[in-house]
């Protein structure tokens, strides 16, 4: 059957693991057996998740595209139907409406270097495509993941990032802005540690998410670094609503963040990347 992007599907919360005071994990499975089965997506996509009663929000799917059976969703709780989604429990069930977007260029990223860079809780809309190209090793070449945070405490999938480091030709580093006293790496922006790159621009992928400034500023940081524009993808972040290109929420200049993106190539948004009113 075709897609209706318009029809809301009921999923149930089989797993939630509390990250920190205001980030959950959800694991979700959809109950209908059939769309179960069908439904596909790919890393860096998102889903429309509807509290019942209360409303819906976009969330980033942090999960594996090739295991599709299960949905995880990270949620930050800073709205009304954040508030109610993650106090929910295991067993209670949501809607899911989806996927939406344009996700990462994993077919691009084959063969090649691929060089992530995320910061906070920018993480989580590339998770999906770190874990699928870790279970798909042979098919690209070094992985280096760049990821800072505000503070230790901040620091999300700790365990994602000891197993990601144990990889095979993959270099994992990590930054804070500010010390503590547990933290034993690198301490201050994470631009900062693009000096321990080597890069082979002519082979090389970025795939990048977070606040916008700092990818404003690794964007042209990198430039300097030999990357061209059309070898560096970034993941924007707007009010998105409907999913689809119809409310207008989430336009920049000529696009819709919600059909268009979320994830974008540099060459294609730079003339409206990081611009106020766009």
């Amino acid at each position: 059957m075709p897609h209706n992007p318009y029809l809301i599907h009921p999923a149930v919360i089989v797993d939630r693991k509390q990250e920190s005071t205001d980030i959950v994990t959800f694991r979700l499975q959809l109950t209908d057996p059939d769309h179960r089965k069908s439904f596909r997506f790919e890393a860096g996509q998102f889903n429309m998740l509807y509290v019942f009663g209360v409303g819906e929000v976009a969330i980033s799917i942090v999960s594996d595209p090739g295991e599709p059976e299960f949905l995880d969703h990270t949620i930050r709780v800073v709205g009304r139907i954040t508030q109610v989604l993650g106090a929910m429990q295991v067993g209670e069930s949501v809607g899911v409406r989806g996927p939406f977007g344009i996700g990462w260029p994993m077919k691009e990223a084959q063969g090649k270097d691929v060089v992530i860079v995320t910061g906070g809780l920018g993480c989580a809309p590339v998770v999906g495509a770190i874990e699928f190209m870790f279970r798909r090793r042979e098919e690209y070449g070094a992985m280096t993941i760049l990821h800072g945070v505000k503070t230790p405490h901040d620091l999300l999938y700790r365990e994602r990032f000891d197993a990601w480091r144990h990889q095979p030709r993959t270099q994992v580093l990590l930054t804070s802005d500010e010390p503590g006293k547990t933290w034993h790496s690198h301490v201050g922006v994470v631009t900062e540690l693009f000096d321990q790159l080597q890069l082979d621009p002519d082979n090389t992928l970025v795939m990048m998410c977070g606040p916008e400034i700092m990818m404003r500023i690794a964007c042209h940081t990198l430039s300097h670094q030999g990357l061209r524009p059309d070898a560096m993808y970034v993941s924007l972040e707007r009010h998105m609503e409907c999913g689809i290109g119809l409310c207008g929420h989430c336009q920049l200049g000529p696009f819709f963040v919600c059909k268009d993106g979320p994830v974008m190539r540099l060459d294609r948004v730079v003339p409206h990347f990081g611009k106020v009113g766009v």
